[in-house]
């Protein structure tokens, strides 16, 4: 019997053979918010084709591949690709999240990337942020303590005053959950949103910090504090799976108690 000679493409597998040709790129469309201060009357979306074979998993890989190869001109924030520092925020295929995090694969159609909505945009996906850090040095997070440790010694904690942290500490603070806010779109001037009470509330819960009732008589106020209604969108998008909404419901149990 003659041997039959297979092309060098070729695929065999479950006893089909393919001759051919390289598969398909796969294509994926990436419509993206562009709004130039300097150039532009009115915000736009660009459209972008992406070949995903030859492109990391994360979003933040597309918009890194259209800015280097496609387009130059597009702009947002980026640092440490991991999770941790937040600069990458915004809202993709209607959720806010973090761009470095966020699988292109969970994506079915076109990805839908614009910047956190309800802050001011300074330039495509980069939001100005001043007003958030403004609230967030408002709340003075760092211990203060009147009392020095014993000599020699560091202001020390329990396992168990340690663990009380846990949840709150991990906050990157990209403003995920105050840009879900309803409250905080209609009332950013006043009320302090999600982010910044949960971090708020890290300090009132750290027993090494002693201006615990000072923290609570600047939080007790209709605003700042009480336009929370329990809507729970921060939650439910913090990319690090933290509970802003429970953070809240504690600084008012304690506001409770000591009425």
């Amino acid at each position: 019997m003659a041997k039959i000679s297979l092309p060098k493409n070729s695929i065999v597998g479950k006893g089909r053979k393919f001759t051919g040709l390289k598969p398909a790129a796969r294509k994926k469309e990436f419509k993206i918010y562009r709004w130039n201060p300097d150039d532009d009357a009115n915000p736009t979306t660009d459209t972008y084709e992406v070949d995903l074979d030859s492109c990391g998993r994360m979003v933040l890989d597309a918009l890194i591949k259209i800015k280097n190869e496609i387009d130059p001109t597009l702009t947002f924030r980026r640092s440490c690709r991991e999770g941790i520092c937040g600069s990458c925020a915004m809202n993709i295929d209607g959720t806010n999240t973090l761009a470095c995090i966020k699988p292109i694969e969970e994506i079915r159609s076109t990805v839908r990337i614009y910047p956190l909505p309800h802050l001011p945009v300074l330039k495509d996906l980069v939001p100005d942020m001043t007003h958030f850090y403004a609230q967030y040095e408002s709340i003075k997070p760092w211990i203060q303590k009147q009392s020095p440790p014993s000599a020699g010694r560091e202001n020390l904690q329990s396992v168990e005053e340690r663990s009380k942290l846990d949840g709150l500490y991990e906050c990157i603070l990209c403003a995920c959950c105050s840009t879900s806010c309803p409250s905080y779109w209609w009332n950013s001037d006043r009320y302090l949103g999600p982010a910044i009470l949960l971090q708020a509330y890290r300090w009132i819960a750290d027993s090494r910090d002693e201006a615990v009732g000072e923290r609570l008589d600047e939080l007790e106020d209709p605003f700042r504090l009480y336009r929370c209604h329990t809507i729970m969108n921060c939650t439910n998008t913090c990319p690090k799976h933290l509970n802003p909404g429970k953070a809240i419901a504690e600084i008012k149990k304690l506001l409770a108690i000591r009425s």
